[in-house]
């Protein structure tokens, strides 16, 4: 595959993609913005709800929109691939079904709004940039090698956490409309039991949904996910994720390759001290390319002005 036809394909199901992840909202929000899931259901079907734990909001989150990217990616002429494992990268490969050399790696990250830090929210990781990253003919971690994927792309799920005033962390409701005569199912040991007359009035532990597209070297920064683990951490403007406006952005995917492949591996010397490289501006003076630091200084003063 060439690689003007490697930008085509790419280029078509970014689009694709895009427009997919529009139509998402209306998918999974009430009218009013709230989450349409309420909490899950047991045989006497008391509604219990769910805590707004991120780790389960996400995992439940994949779950909902699951048919619908299966209905996408048929659409399209795709299939999906799930990672095998749990902490497999990416959590998706799209794989082209009349041409299987086109694959592309597309994570889901749902995160949430920042109630004191406005227009942001709490990041995300971008995946690892360990073994599978620095070697692209590796399996270790990843359902395809990185160099076999035509493109790597993140679809974001924004939301804002219900106040706790507005919602009970956990719940046990009887709901009217689900019972078969009032009353029914009630007894379920010492939980208690709240009865509401309809399903909406159980109020969602999220709400007002975005949703955005982009590479991941679009909305990647110069810093690890987290301190612990060899991940490539996110931005966290809501407006810059949705434009794919990164620290990287106007440099292009090649320096966010190169970048991360020698995160704090690389080394320099400043000021008659070495020191391992751990910022965008230290990498380019490395590389002799103090010409490009220009196109990063808009976008690392915004992010000082933001963080005041």
């Amino acid at each position: 595959m060439t690689n003007k036809e490697k930008h085509e394909f790419k280029a078509t199901f970014k689009r694709d993609l895009k427009q997919f992840t529009e139509t998402l909202k209306e998918y999974v929000s009430t009218e009013t913005g709230e989450w349409t899931v309420k909490g899950f259901i047991d045989i006497y079907k008391n509604i219990y709800t769910i805590s707004s734990d991120t780790k389960i909001v996400s995992k439940i989150l994949e779950i909902h929109i699951f048919p619908q990217l299966l209905a996408f990616a048929d659409s399209i002429g795709y299939s999906i691939v799930l990672a095998e494992k749990q902490n497999w990268y990416p959590d998706l490969s799209f794989v082209k079904k009349d041409n299987e050399e086109v694959k592309f790696a597309v994570d889901l990250k749902t995160t949430y709004r920042e109630p004191t830090y406005p227009g942001h929210i709490n990041g995300f990781t971008l995946g690892s940039h360990g073994k599978y990253f620095k070697d692209r003919t590796s399996t270790k971690n990843i359902q395809y090698p990185y160099s076999e994927y035509t493109g790597h792309f993140c679809m974001g799920i924004i939301y804002t956490r219900a106040d706790f005033d507005e919602a009970r962390e956990t719940g046990v409701y009887a709901v009217h409309e689900l019972q078969p005569e009032y009353g029914a199912g009630r007894n379920i040991g010492a939980r208690a039991v709240t009865d509401v007359k309809h399903l909406k009035s159980i109020t969602s532990v999220i709400k007002d949904f975005d949703f955005f597209v982009a590479e991941k070297w679009e909305i990647a920064s110069e810093n690890q996910g987290s301190s612990n683990t060899a991940n490539i951490g996110s931005i966290t403007s809501i407006e810059d994720l949705k434009k794919g406006n990164g620290i990287f952005a106007q440099l292009g995917e090649q320096w966010f390759d190169e970048y991360w492949i020698n995160y704090d591996m690389a080394m320099m010397v400043a000021d008659g001290t070495t020191k391992r490289i751990t910022k965008l501006s230290d990498f380019l003076a490395f590389k002799g390319r103090d010409d490009l630091k220009k196109k990063i200084v808009a976008r690392m003063t915004k992010r000082k002005a933001d963080a005041k």
